[in-house]
């Protein structure tokens, strides 16, 4: 574990390095005792420091929903981070890339909450019972540290979120086989990446499910009209100034942007 003034000292270096858009060396590094409880404690003070900032809190992010990135992260269950009103992008955005380190795409669904859950043992039903609407969307992920990152840095580094793009068809989610949404992800016309929304945890919920039960251990509620991004069902893929993004989800529409 580390310390209050260092978790305080890691939130105000991540500050900086999103304020600058200069990568900082890992916090894993710089303060070596971090554990993840540490992790999200300095993410949640980062979160404090934007909101004092301006910022507000619209929802929150998932990663980490399949099987071979927690593997890869030596994880064994999912990530979170905090979205917030100013990282939020329109179908058919120019989206300055200046703003990020090194953005990469991921495929989303998103969901938005009629009303209030939270809580010990949430349920997929329940989930799905208190969400108004769910709709396509993109996630722009991007890093404020050095690489190669340990869990500790990404958690810390709010879970890599950058950004959110929403579009496409506003359906409610007994209205489809949420679990069957399917999407290709194209840059500059060619087909980069292909999923099917199953892909996270089995259905796309259950990521929810899992954010719910555990901010519960913080007495964190999810507030009706917060979107929640339910996790990737595609790989990353690397963005530039010049590129144009397309994302064809099927009945549910599409969504483009591009990046200057």
């Amino acid at each position: 574990m580390i310390s209050l003034n260092e978790r305080q000292q890691a939130a105000d270096a991540l500050l900086q390095a999103g304020n600058t858009v200069k990568l900082i060396p890992q916090v894993s590094k710089t303060w070596p005792d971090m554990e993840i409880d540490d992790a999200y404690a300095v993410q949640q003070l980062w979160a404090e420091r934007r909101v004092q900032a301006g910022a507000r809190v619209i929802g929150h992010k998932i990663g980490l929903t399949s099987r071979a990135m927690q593997m890869a992260s030596k994880m064994t269950e999912p990530d979170y981070g905090v979205l917030l009103d100013d990282m939020t992008y329109a179908d058919g955005a120019r989206i300055p890339a200046s703003k990020f380190t090194a953005p990469r795409i991921e495929v989303e669904l998103a969901f938005v909450l009629g009303k209030r859950i939270g809580g010990k043992n949430v349920t997929m039903y329940d989930v799905l019972d208190a969400t108004a609407y769910v709709t396509p969307a993109l996630e722009i992920i991007d890093y404020r540290t050095e690489v190669p990152r340990a869990i500790v840095d990404t958690i810390a580094d709010n879970a890599a979120a950058g950004g959110m793009i929403t579009g496409g068809r506003v359906v409610r989610p007994m209205d489809v086989d949420l679990r069957w949404c399917a999407a290709t992800l194209s840059k500059n016309g060619v087909i980069e990446e292909s999923g099917v929304s199953a892909a996270i945890m089995g259905h796309p919920a259950m990521g929810i499910v899992w954010l719910a039960n555990r901010l519960a251990r913080h007495d964190i509620m999810l507030e009706a009209g917060h979107i929640l991004l339910a996790g990737s069902f595609t790989r990353p893929v690397n963005v530039a100034a010049g590129d144009v993004i397309h994302a064809d989800f099927g009945p549910l529409g599409s969504i483009g942007v591009s990046f200057s």
